[in-house]
């Protein structure tokens, strides 16, 4: 037997790390973390003896605490605060919402029960110049509730001294840490016609009429539900017809439907049953069976309850045939396929309250589980309960899925943009990105009329999703030349540059345009909402504590007008007064705040920028206003015979352009020089260090990829991931393609060995296997179109 050997002092004993499941066990025994969103209140109960910590992330946020005893009044020695101010954001939330539309359950509960938010006081933490991570902790003298408010309003768009509102961190670390308040379940979404619980390791049956909405929860996360659906008016003909994996498949060209052009579910009639709604989860099932005796019986459990039986006893009643094992939507399930091609599962990403809302196309009769697997990852090991919820058709609910910036942070439902009341109104075409529903292509066009436009005349595009940060005070400066690939010190003000956002191997996390609106205030515009919590991680190593990165998405939505006409088009809409550059004036990668019309109009932000290759524009304005700006763009627009660009057709033209794209050009393991945009390190000019030189300086010297540009011979196009080989041996990979409409040709963009990227030469881009099927292609100059930018720059 060995022995076990103890540690000399030579050898440091590493510390044990528990593991980490952020935003299902709390980091700290008894440490709960709760989030107030910017505009939101959140309210928690609390006992004698906890601790209260409130928490100023991102820094210049006001806070107002109040303290309520159990029956909701007001209790201002609770926490020893002194609350003499009045509780503004708490009376205009309670002001403001419909009966039933107050989203956080504890303060729900409390105005339920007669809470008079007018005779509340708060405590007010924070302001106007509060460093980022302010922390005031408070230790609780009775049960009762602590609710914590972060006021906020509008960002002024045409001030260069905007600080718009931000989210806070409540954190309570409890006297017992026996104490642990489970998060209820999300409160309904209206008024509930059926609202049940599915007991854990049981099923359930229920009929839902057509139109109907159902909502299935997972209460306290990580808990699969197997689902059916039968339609009713077919069982009552005698044929059964129910949710049908394949043809499913078939139809929406996904693993499983989502919210969205593809979130239908089909019976074997094809005949759509079902569409989803809203999913905050993102991760199901649709190859599997429901678990079944004989699963459980190959593994050697006998016996065991499984979600088959359990169904066909439900089922029996409605004269459905009995199934040894059910194929069912598998809920929160999580699968996918490996490398060599093999279904594998593991534990669900589900957390608790958790949900998929889905809209009966037809009376249904329907079926959901609480798995009962505890013998595997399915469900964590430990089997739960799932919760169940019907709504009237009458009801509206908004499309949606569910987006984290980190794990441990709160989901964010897809929202709209500004523009969305106009885009809706030309187009049904959405796809979800970056967490907003944007327009694939519009009604009447299509993506080739769109592309034309652009490239002759003008076109207007939403390009809201676009992540914006407020990089504020004195060391702002600093901060961005330690953390972008440009020099910012060269930054003038009304000056925009494009920078590589690197980590310290020198691989892209971001790319992005910086603008200067005075010495100590930038705007950082980026597409990773990760981005501006990388930023002020950045902020904290360096010791720059006179810096605020403040998101500010919410407060600024962006319309881009290109093409060659766009000068025209905005040339007598846009007035900027005698402090700022005229617009006639704006040379490219400059900017001007001015307003529509006249002195009086909306104000905005216009940048001579864009993502189209073309002469081009981008109009940034509050969200208030975005429906008022794009009437006013898209009448101004109608003489020059401008259209509304949808994500397709701006595919092709910043493909054309070689305008690279996250995800696809390039990612945190790609560095600028391979991701074709080494112009934005100048290594040799920018003496200050930031993170990634070191590593960038090696790459540089010692290159091994190269992105390029390929034209293919023939009509087949390209695709993304498409492996290109030169004889054998695979030396790159396409990373773009587009049929080009002006170039005739089929191009892409292609990350390939150095020693392979000379123009002219020859390679082969792989269908199939990659070696049944090649495609000659040959390296050419890229940009493909206007390769020496002169038309964004006339």
């Amino acid at each position: 037997m060995n022995a076990v050997v103890a540690p000399t002092a030579a050898e440091p004993v590493v510390a044990s790390r528990r593991l980490l499941l952020p935003g299902l066990l709390d980091p700290v025994p008894g440490l709960e973390t709760y989030w107030v969103r910017p505009g939101g209140i959140t309210a928690v109960r609390v006992h004698g003896g906890d601790a209260v910590t409130v928490v100023d992330r991102q820094g210049r946020q006001r806070a107002e605490v109040t303290a309520l005893r159990p029956d909701g009044t007001d209790a201002r020695d609770l926490l020893g605060l002194t609350a003499d101010a009045p509780a503004t954001a708490l009376r205009a939330l309670a002001a403001a919402a419909a009966p039933g539309a107050v989203e956080d359950p504890v303060l729900a509960a409390l105005l339920a029960h007669g809470l008079d938010p007018g005779e509340l006081r708060a405590a007010v933490l924070f302001g106007e110049w509060s460093p980022a991570g302010s922390r005031e902790t408070f230790r609780v003298a009775g049960p009762g509730f602590v609710v914590v408010a972060a006021p906020g309003g509008r960002m002024a768009t045409d001030e260069t001294t905007g600080n718009p509102p931000s989210d806070l961190v409540l954190e309570i670390r409890r006297a017992d840490p026996r104490v642990r308040e489970v998060p209820p379940l999300p409160p309904p979404l209206a008024e509930p016609i059926l609202d049940v619980r599915v007991d854990a390791a049981t099923a359930m049956s229920y009929e839902v009429k057509a139109g109907q909405y159902i909502q299935i929860l997972d209460v306290e996360g990580r808990q699969c539900s197997d689902f059916l659906a039968f339609s009713a008016h077919r069982l009552q003909e005698g044929r059964e017809r129910g949710l049908d994996a394949t043809a499913t498949r078939y139809f929406m060209g996904q693993a499983y439907p989502q919210p969205g052009l593809h979130g239908k579910f089909y019976d074997q009639d094809m005949e759509p049953l079902i569409e989803v709604v809203r999913d905050t989860v993102g991760r199901h099932d649709t190859f599997g069976l429901a678990c079944n005796t004989k699963y459980y019986e190959d593994l050697g459990y006998f016996g065991h309850v499984n979600c088959t039986d359990n169904f066909n006893e439900q089922l029996r009643g409605y004269g459905i045939e009995e199934r040894a094992g059910w194929p069912a939507l598998n809920l929160f399930y999580n699968t996918a396929f490996d490398a060599a091609n093999q279904l594998i599962f593991d534990e669900p990403w589900s957390r608790p309250g958790d949900y998929v809302l889905m809209r009966a196309g037809v009376d249904l009769v329907c079926a959901s589980s609480a798995c009962p697997d505890d013998i595997d990852p399915a469900n964590a090991w430990v089997p739960t309960d799932v919760h169940l919820r019907v709504y009237s058709a009458e009801r509206k609910f908004s499309m949606a899925m569910a987006h984290r910036t980190t794990p441990e942070q709160p989901a964010t439902l897809t929202r709209e943009t500004a523009f969305a009341p106009r885009t809706r109104a030309l187009t049904r075409q959405f796809t979800e990105y970056r967490g907003y529903w944007l327009p694939t292509s519009f009604d009447g066009h299509g993506a080739v009329d769109e592309y034309w436009a652009c490239r002759e005349l003008a076109a207007v595009m939403d390009l809201s999703p676009l992540r914006k940060f407020e990089v504020l005070g004195p060391d702002a400066e600093a901060l961005l030349q330690a953390s972008v690939t440009r020099n910012i010190r060269r930054l003038s003000v009304n000056q925009v540059v494009y920078s590589a956002v690197c980590n310290e191997t020198g691989g892209m996390i971001d790319d992005c345009t910086v603008f200067r609106l005075a010495d100590t205030n930038f705007r950082f515009v980026g597409g990773d909402e990760y981005t501006g919590t990388w930023l002020r991680e950045q902020a904290e190593r360096l010791g720059l504590d006179r810096v605020w990165v403040k998101h500010s998405t919410d407060q600024m939505h962006n319309l881009a007008v290109q093409g060659p006409a766009s000068r025209d088009v905005l040339r007598e809409l846009v007035w900027t007064p005698g402090t700022q550059p005229a617009f006639a004036d704006l040379t490219w990668f400059r900017f001007t705040i001015g307003r529509l019309g006249d002195h009086h109009g909306i104000p905005v932000v216009v940048s001579r920028t864009g993502y189209s290759g073309e002469l081009g524009y981008e109009i940034w304005c509050h969200p208030s206003d975005g429906p008022a700006v794009w009437d006013a763009v898209w009448e101004a627009g109608r003489p020059h015979g401008m259209l509304p660009l949808g994500l397709d057709a701006l595919d092709v033209l910043r493909i054309e352009s070689g305008l690279v794209f996250a995800g696809y050009d390039f990612d945190d393991t790609v560095d600028p020089f391979e991701a074709g945009v080494g112009f934005t390190v100048p290594l040799k000019t920018k003496e200050d260090d930031f993170v990634g030189r070191d590593a960038l300086l090696t790459r540089k010297a010692h290159p091994q990829r190269r992105l390029v540009g390929l034209e293919l011979a023939g009509n087949e196009p390209a695709a993304h991931g498409d492996c290109v080989h030169v004889g054998r041996h695979q030396v790159g990979v396409v990373t773009s393609a587009t049929r080009s409409p002006i170039l005739r040709k089929n191009i892409a963009l292609c990350r390939i060995a150095v020693e392979h990227a000379e123009i002219g030469t020859e390679v082969d881009v792989g269908k199939l296997d990659g070696h049944r099927k090649r495609i000659p292609a040959r390296v050419v100059r890229f940009p493909f179109y206007d390769p020496d930018k002169e038309r964004p720059r006339s």
